[in-house]
């Protein structure tokens, strides 16, 4: 092989650059969103930030594409909006690239093609592209430098997404050759030719996003100014379940990275698995794990993340599926205390005025329903609020699963007879424990080399029968830490196709017929350590023979699993097996009971709560939640500064605010074609509430009880003026 796949220090991303780029990132955007459209009062949200998206605007928004980029920028700005940018690096309005009107030769052939011969296209004349060198040029000339002088100081480049199933170009065989030093092999001729086909995808697009960022700090710099830069992705689980390659975790090891996005909701989640026997969709879960693997990619490093939910979906469905998977989802990224950063919503413009079905099986399509859109601000807004705590989901702590980046390299085609079925080998470690209410983590295999990484873990669980190690490294790691007290459990047959690959086991003077012989070796075991418990040092591993997937694929096909780890848990801790995840951030409540789990008991939660998925936002006591649902609440008993005047709960953004001994005046913004409904905490019952200087009081809306008002009114984007003497 011509090329190892390191990733160290970019040679791009000079050491001079680092302080530009590494570390925690510090700004005032907390909340943010993406939109190709300039402002317009149906779709102005009042986040913090807007993402205007592409130079030429979305492919697949043809209205939106009426104003210039500049234009667009400045329309946002004018409301107030911190502005940012936001592109496809697989693909985009680049039509004048792929045509050559650009540099005067077509490049419609850098698309990228099946086996068939077919591109794979992402709308018309936008092909998914092979990221040549030409390509990247293309960017930074035409996108990157343009945004950059329209007073841009944070640009989003999404989506760097190489379909497995693809591969067969021209131009990806002329990348080959440059980076094996050998001639293209098909993917489906060998497991050696699918995963080098894949790890060079990941590659490429990893090269990518390194030269683009690299070019936008240095020429930020060169202008004095500051240039941050995100990567917005779906999650590892997804990309693997998908079948599509891409950087993930590696990027956080360049400096010219800040953060990324989680591109996580319901059209992601709601992917099927399996679980006890049984395929279907688990929506919640689903989004647990891909959250998880987000956040775990990225909290040793210290990079920020915002996380991502979708009130609606790509697919068709209606207004019900999408309020039901959305409360799902949202309730799922909650339950991560460590991450306080959200995109809000992609494409307001399709929620706020797309035309959905009115329910299951109707032909009748509307706008999205006032009650939805009521229900969806409230929850917008209080993530505006959500605070990051130093607190943790209820359940057995310390329990981490390995994941790394080439769980990407198997998943295409099938070779030998040997299947993974919807990533049953990563499911079948992981969603035993969450079903049965375990707060289980994820781990990267790329991050190990971070102390952070491994600092509250005490039972890594791992396989080699979906992934491989990257590097020998990466053992070394485990072994230290299983010497120094750390339990293993490694579960796999290491039967699959991919284990006699041309890597680093099996190359340069290694003979390993299976990747963990390594890693027994380094653990002091016999290579071939067969099924049972291993005394390491301080710590223990413990060996299963047969796959993760055999665990979810049967029923009942876990229970020797689970009864490895609460071995490994241990006997004085004892492992706490329950159907639900509760969370407390500050005064909010994060909640969600799962079916299919150790009961089918509710969950009740005593005291007095704002409940934040109903559009009302009624006063509740003594909340019952049942398998399968979740809640988002507001505990009144935790409020801090209870005389103090405050906007509590409400379907649109508070601004101006001000205090006296005798009155309480804001200012609410929202989209236009909505209802505000705010509940707000007074010190005493209210003498007069007017809006925008007319009396409103109602006598009905107070609660004595909870001292809290119920104001209700029409929203108007350009805000409604609130004041409330008592």
């Amino acid at each position: 092989m011509k090329h190892k796949l390191t990733f160290a220090l970019s040679a791009l991303c000079l050491p001079g650059m680092a302080m530009m780029g590494a570390g925690k990132v510090n700004d005032n955007v907390k909340t943010t969103f993406q939109t190709s459209r300039a402002w317009s009062p149906t779709i102005d949200n009042r986040a913090d930030a807007v993402m205007v998206y592409g130079v030429g605007g979305n492919p697949s928004d043809r209205h939106g594409n009426r104003h210039t980029f500049e234009e667009r920028v400045k329309s946002w700005k004018d409301k107030g909006y911190t502005v940012h940018f936001m592109t496809g690096i697989a693909w985009g309005e680049y039509q004048d690239y792929f045509t050559g009107e650009w540099d005067g030769k077509p490049h419609l052939d850098e698309g990228q093609v099946t086996q068939q011969g077919d591109t794979i296209w992402h709308g018309r004349m936008v092909p998914y592209i092979v990221p040549s060198e030409n390509f990247i040029k293309y960017l930074n000339e035409k996108h990157v430098k343009r945004v950059i002088d329209a007073g841009v100081d944070a640009i989003f480049m999404e989506e760097p997404e190489f379909w497995a199933r693809s591969g067969y170009s021209d131009a990806f065989k002329k990348e080959w050759k440059e980076y094996y030093g050998t001639e293209w092999q098909p993917q489906h001729s060998s497991p050696e030719a699918t995963y080098l086909s894949n790890k060079l995808k990941y590659h490429l697009y990893y090269r990518a996003l390194d030269k683009v960022f690299s070019f936008a700090k240095e020429y930020g710099r060169s202008l004095g100014r500051d240039i941050k830069c995100y990567v917005p992705t779906h999650s590892l689980v997804n990309y693997s379940q998908w079948q599509i390659v891409s950087p993930e975790a590696s990027l956080a090891t360049l400096p010219c990275v800040d953060g990324y996005i989680a591109q996580v909701w319901t059209g992601t989640s709601r992917e099927p698995n399996y679980y006890d026997g049984k395929y279907r969709e688990r929506v919640f879960e689903t989004a647990f794990l891909e959250y998880g693997s987000m956040e775990s990619m990225t909290a040793p490093t210290g990079r920020k993340m915002f996380f991502l939910t979708d009130p609606i979906e790509d697919r068709a469905k209606d207004w019900d599926d999408y309020k039901r998977n959305y409360q799902a989802t949202f309730t799922a990224q909650l339950l991560y205390p460590g991450v306080g950063d959200y995109e809000v919503m992609p494409w307001p413009e399709r929620v706020y005025e797309g035309l959905y079905k009115v329910g299951n099986g109707s032909d009748e399509r509307s706008r999205i329903p006032r009650f939805y859109s009521t229900q969806m601000q409230v929850m917008i807004n209080a993530l505006n609020k959500m605070p990051v705590v130093d607190r943790e989901v209820n359940g057995s702590k310390g329990i981490g699963i390995l994941m790394g980046n080439s769980l990407m390299f198997q998943r295409f085609p099938q070779h030998d007879s040997y299947d993974d079925p919807q990533l049953a080998n990563f499911y079948g470690l992981a969603l035993p424990l969450v079903k049965r209410g375990v707060p289980v983590k994820t781990v990267h295999i790329e991050n190990l080399g971070v102390p952070a990484t491994l600092a509250d873990t005490d039972v890594l669980v791992m396989t080699y029968s979906n992934m491989k190690p990257l590097d020998a490294e990466a053992h070394r790691h485990i072994a230290d830490w299983v010497k120094k007290g750390g339990r293993l459990l490694f579960v796999g047959s290491d039967r699959d196709p991919f284990q006699n690959v041309r890597e680093w086991w099996t190359t340069g003077g290694n003979s390993y017929t299976a990747a963990s012989q390594h890693l027994f070796e380094q653990l002091g075991l016999d290579r071939n350590a067969g099924e049972g418990s291993y005394k390491v040092g301080k710590g223990e591993v413990r060996v299963m023979r047969n796959d993760p997937k055999e665990h979810i694929l049967t029923e009942g096909g876990d229970k020797d699993y689970m009864g490895s780890i609460a071995d490994l848990y241990g006997k004085k801790k004892g492992m706490e097996l329950k159907n639900n995840f509760l969370l407390h951030r500050g005064h909010y409540v994060v909640a969600a009971v799962m079916d299919e789990s150790v009961s089918d008991a509710p969950l009740t939660m005593k005291g007095r709560y704002i409940d934040l998925f109903d559009p009302e936002l009624p006063i509740v006591e003594d909340v019952t939640l049942n398998p399968g649902t979740q809640a988002l609440l507001i505990d009144l008993g935790k409020v801090e500064e209870k005389k103090t005047p405050k906007v509590l709960a409400a379907s649109f953004r508070e601004s101006d605010e001000k205090v006296t001994p005798q009155s309480y005046s804001f200012t609410a913004k929202s989209p236009v074609d909505t209802d505000g409904i705010a509940r707000v905490a007074l010190p005493k019952r209210p003498k007069s509430v007017k809006i925008d200087g007319v009396e409103s009081l109602e006598s009905s809306r107070w609660n004595p009880e909870s001292k809290t008002y119920l104001i209700a009114f029409d929203n108007k984007p350009e805000g409604r003026n609130i004041n409330i003497t008592y």
